[in-house]
């Protein structure tokens, strides 16, 4: 079983009667006209490998497929919503995924749409599993700035630049790390507040790592070494008593854009 996931752009006009089509689906098709809301649709399909044609399904059948069929379900329910001067909260994302997914559903096969993901902005995302319609995991960036040396005082110094290489320098480097934290939550819980979830990973997290050695300013690692691993598991612990009522999912860490882990204890 193979996963594939292709990415859709697309942009909603609230108080136009239809959108441009529009001819760069890099950008976004339907396209937009002037000030637009942009979004980014992640469809992704597991099933077989097609031996003949080496596809799972061709991306062109799912850019096709999406926007036939569920983008115009985003757009009708964001155009109901805005006229009638309604909020959209997480409730109306989920319903609105969940009827994407089941128009999707035998679009493709002998594949199927396993997951959809919607990108609200660059920062911050939902993702809903079609055989979890009733579950919705909401996920959001944050960054900080933070320096560290790796190194095992058990090791020699010889041992620990060839385990550790730079990365051993005795003066430490520094890091522009990204994180990203994931939690499970009803998609009608009330008690999901954004600006909640914030405070708190700001407060229990960010502030603790933020412009800080890491070695010497934190006393889990006085004793564990700060790598990227390391440092996933202590913000998972940091975090998992503190988002309640919603369950703390998964914590990613970037320590550069091509290094980063996930932790979910």
């Amino acid at each position: 079983m193979v996963r594939l996931a292709r990415e859709i752009r697309f942009s909603v006009n609230p108080f136009l009667e239809a959108d441009p089509s529009g001819a760069n689906a890099y950008t976004s098709k339907p396209s937009g006209q002037g000030l637009a809301l942009f979004f980014e649709l992640t469809v992704e399909i597991a099933g077989p490998v097609d031996p003949d044609t080496g596809f799972v399904v061709n991306v062109v059948d799912i850019d096709q497929a999406t926007r036939r069929y569920a983008v115009p379900t985003f757009a009708e329910r964001i155009r109901t919503h805005y006229r009638a001067g309604k909020h959209i909260d997480l409730d109306v994302l989920a319903q609105t995924l969940a009827k994407a997914g089941t128009i999707l559903a035998g679009k493709f096969g002998a594949a199927q749409v396993d997951r959809l993901i919607l990108k609200l902005n660059p920062y911050r995302k939902i993702t809903m599993e079609t055989n979890e319609p009733g579950v919705l995991y909401f996920s959001e960036k944050f960054e900080f700035a933070a320096m560290h040396k790796l190194w095992n005082d058990e090791f020699s110094a010889e041992r620990n630049f060839e385990v550790f290489g730079k990365c051993a320098h005795p003066t430490g480097h520094g890091h522009n790390y990204v994180v990203e934290v994931t939690v499970q939550t009803a998609p009608e819980a009330a008690d999901f507040e954004v600006g909640r979830f914030q405070q708190i990973v700001d407060t229990e997290l960010i502030a603790l790592v933020d412009h800080k050695n890491l070695n010497v300013d934190l006393g889990v690692f006085r004793k564990t070494i700060p790598t990227v691993e390391n440092l996933a598991a202590f913000a998972w612990n940091q975090l998992v008593e503190k988002l309640q009522p919603v369950r703390l999912h998964s914590v990613t860490i970037w320590e550069s854009d091509r290094t980063y882990c996930t932790y979910q204890g």
